[in-house]
């Protein structure tokens, strides 16, 4: 069992707590550097897309995860991004500086949102938002001149430095620099004064108001930083799908992201991996059950989307701490044998008295 002695209050916030995460963090980071040379290009495709999966994962786990606003349009933002990098690549844009814009793009369109949506919660929220989603996908359809409408639009290969990235290795290692650089940018937010504003607001909104916390002014930060995210995500799936079609972010789609979040684990920036690795493999395991199963059920329409509705319900049911919690609870068990017991992760309804007054 390992005890962290700690001498200073800095040692609270430190990104790597101790050598032990530096060494496995660091084995990590190699494998995934050694991976093309060890997988065939499908499977270093299949990574790229878990890449960008959990990009979008982190984007919606800020909201969903530490502010505690549910959101079901996701997949506007990651569309907004996608056509306007797209857009912005087709007209000369070079790539380093097409992929931040789509970025802000989707971050204006997600504090656009949050102005008539930060007085919203629960199950209002999540409609207000879904109705974004329907209006994103309406506009994408209409505005031809941009978009291309349902004939779609060509997305050519990333262009770095002159080099076209047509190698799926190439742009794998695109996806990872920049999920890296976006991991390290939502730990170190959530150090920050702003980070500890949304987990307060997370928790309790009347705590939070009478600590002076500005409800809307971080509402509306939540979900500029996490549509901004989300674009950034939509700019690499631009050029992974090659070829954009409104069909591509249906409401499937921000079920899918919605899944990953909660499967993964709310409240981790680890449960937003974790869960694009469960929704980057889904599919898969998905089509190779379609095989062993009866012709009639095999072809049902909406069996993804049945199938994404029951897991959901049934982690929220029995392990609603998601993936990342079982890990915890598999880490604790190792690190505290023999002295583990099954109540030390017991849920208990707990409360705070001020919510009573909702």
């Amino acid at each position: 069992m390992r005890v962290i002695f700690k001498t200073s209050y800095d040692q609270d916030i430190r990104l790597l707590k101790h050598g032990g995460y530096v060494f496995w963090y660091g084995l990590l980071l190699l494998a995934l550097l050694l991976a093309p040379l060890l997988l065939d290009a499908f499977y270093i495709g299949e990574l790229s897309m878990i890449f960008i999966y959990a990009i979008a994962g982190l984007g919606l786990m800020l909201l969903v995860g530490y502010t505690g606003l549910v959101s079901l349009g996701h997949a506007a933002f990651l569309a907004i991004g996608a056509y306007a990098h797209a857009y912005l690549v087709g007209h000369g844009w070079p790539f380093l500086l097409a992929l931040p814009a789509a970025g802000l793009i989707s971050a204006a369109a997600g504090l656009l949102i949050a102005l008539p949506a930060s007085r919203m919660t629960g199950i209002y929220l999540a409609i207000a938002t879904l109705a974004f989603a329907i209006i994103v996908e309406q506009l994408v359809i209409n505005l031809k001149s941009i978009t291309g409408g349902f004939q779609g639009m060509a997305v050519d290969h990333p262009v770095l430095f002159g080099v076209s990235l047509t190698e799926p290795w190439q742009f794998y290692f695109v996806c990872l620099a920049v999920l890296i650089l976006v991991l390290l940018g939502c730990a170190n937010l959530l150090r920050a004064p702003t980070g500890r504003a949304l987990m307060a607001i997370r928790d309790s909104e009347i705590s939070a108001q009478s600590m002076g916390i500005p409800l809307a002014r971080y509402k509306a930060i939540a979900f500029g930083l996490s549509a901004g995210i989300t674009g950034l995500a939509g700019g690499l799936f631009a050029h992974k799908l090659s070829y954009l079609a409104p069909d591509a972010f249906n409401i499937i789609l921000s079920i899918q992201l919605l899944l990953m979040v909660v499967v993964g684990g709310l409240g981790s920036l680890h449960g937003a991996i974790y869960g694009a690795l469960f929704i980057g493999f889904l599919p898969q395991a998905l089509a190779i059950l379609r095989d062993y199963l009866p012709p009639g059920v095999a072809n049902t329409p909406g069996l993804e989307a049945g199938i994404f509705g029951l897991i959901l319900m049934l982690f929220i049911i029995f392990e609603p701490q998601g993936l990342y919690g079982r890990w915890r609870k598999v880490k604790l068990y190792f690190d505290i044998f023999p002295l583990y017991r099954k109540a030390t992760f017991k849920r208990q309804k707990v409360f705070l008295k001020t919510e009573r007054l909702q």
